[in-house]
């Protein structure tokens, strides 16, 4: 079967081009915009990649066009494969009905973490030998590869609240039949289709009622929207993880979360303990490892097991990625999509390096950051920082200068990539941390700004 995938450089439907190969068809698709990791990715698997949305891209008419949520009315590809007829559907519809059937499914959701708890999840099971198929928003270091079909009873999927496609605007992960639920966290985002908080917590509460009561919902405490949804109605079973004794919970070693304990509760009655000592950092990573190894645990992998396998994990492309380390210079690339995020990531740094100088370099790109929704917050999130540098993208209609006249951190705006590089590698001393947020290809910075560091 010929299978042209529409927007498939985003993560997901990157991610999907590769099970749809796996699975033998052959697979092409098209974007506007092609950019690492997903590219590099789909051009070593061999995929071709159409630039742009022209219609003659369908002739002759593909067996099935997989529609991304990227696309919508007006697009010369989506009218063209409407007025004549074209066999199209989703890509979590196609994902759910032909990947994850009869898998029993482990579903990572959440505002923040999913890419990384699913990455987390997967190496778990790897070194388990459980052999499970994997769907990932980003490249784990360890496999190189966003997606895999694996040969075992087990398929980790990141499971995004985001709508399915133009003519389908259910969340994401409700067609995903999950069995095992993670929710790591959930926080007002994707303002370009949401109204409220409230609608966010409706489409969690319709994927509550698809588990099935023999499922599990693995959560943190304290965490309002979440118990929310929980209110709302859980047929299945819960385990509950935090800093509290009375359920499962971790005890840090050291203060930026390099090295921590998980430990059960006692009303467990049997020896479950194991210790995390890791290269990554930050409280938010080791709630995120706790999600994991309580979900490897249901299905059977033991927790000290799961503790010594995260301890080897290598981390996920774009998550703290180090790009460049030199002299005591080091440069980062974080996948940035909301305050929250960020605040989280400079925090853990912050607690890593001391007092060492921390610059951000951040591009609000994100639709709800660039629709203004959380300006106040943004200003807080970079606290932990020395130094922000703000790359203000077309169409961000508020005022940068303005959002960080409350804050302490001193910050620059720029409207162009050049000069942006320049301030970077002024800055750029021995025992810098540089750390590049943005959830897109921020106008090629990654590339141009190592090239001019590079000897």
């Amino acid at each position: 079967m010929h299978i042209h995938i529409l927007g498939i450089c985003g993560t997901f439907m990157g991610s999907v081009a590769r099970l749809a190969q796996e699975l033998g068809h052959r697979v092409t698709g098209s974007d506007a915009q092609v950019y690492p990791p997903m590219s590099v990715q789909l051009e070593q698997a061999g995929i071709t990649v159409t630039e742009g949305y022209d219609p003659r891209q369908l002739i002759p008419a593909p067996d099935l066009v997989i529609v991304g949520n990227a696309l919508s009315r007006g697009n010369p590809c989506v009218e063209y494969l409407l007025d004549h007829s074209l066999n199209y559907t989703s890509g979590p519809q196609w994902l759910g009905q032909t990947t994850l059937a009869n898998r029993h499914v482990l579903a990572v959701s959440g505002t923040h973490g999913k890419t990384t708890t699913s990455s987390m999840l997967t190496a778990v099971l790897m070194g388990a030998g459980l052999r499970p198929g994997y769907l990932i928003g980003g490249v784990p270091i360890e496999t190189g590869v966003s997606a895999s079909l694996g040969d075992g009873k087990y398929f980790v999927v990141e499971a995004d609240e985001y709508d399915s496609a133009f003519f389908d605007k259910r969340s994401k992960f409700l067609h995903y039949h999950s069995n095992t639920l993670l929710i790591n966290n959930i926080e007002f985002d994707h303002a370009d289709i949401f109204d409220n908080i409230a609608s966010i917590e409706k489409q969690f509460h319709h994927l509550m009622r698809s588990l099935p009561s023999r499922g599990v919902v693995i959560y943190p405490d304290s965490d309002a929207s979440i118990e929310s949804v929980m209110a709302a109605g859980c047929w299945s079973r819960t385990l509950r993880y935090g800093e509290r004794e009375d359920h499962w919970h971790y005890r840090l070693l050291t203060e930026d979360g390099s090295c921590f304990d998980v430990v059960a509760p006692e009303w467990l009655n049997e020896v479950q303990h194991g210790r995390v000592t890791w290269a990554l950092s930050g409280l938010h990573n080791v709630r995120n490892a706790m999600a994991a190894i309580l979900a490897a645990w249901d299905v059977g992998v033991p927790i000290a097991q799961s503790c010594e396998i995260l301890s080897r994990f290598a981390g996920v492309k774009r998550r703290m990625e180090v790009l460049y380390r030199r002299e005591g210079l080091t440069v980062y690339d974080d996948f940035a999509h909301h305050p929250t995020a960020i605040a989280s990531t400079l925090a853990g740094l912050r607690k890593k390096v001391g007092d060492r100088p921390i610059i951000a370099v951040i591009e609000p790109r994100s639709a709800t950051m660039r629709l203004g929704i959380y300006e106040e917050t943004l200003a807080q999130s970079v606290a932990a920082a020395d130094r922000v540098l703000w790359y203000r993208p077309a169409r961000l209609n508020w005022n940068i200068d303005a959002m960080m006249a409350c804050s302490n951190v001193i910050s620059e705006v720029f409207v162009s990539i050049e000069p942006l590089i320049d301030r970077c590698l002024a800055l750029g001393q021995p025992e810098t941390h540089i750390v590049i947020m943005s959830n897109g290809g921020f106008d090629g910075l990654y590339a141009k700004l190592l090239a001019r560091l590079e000897p």
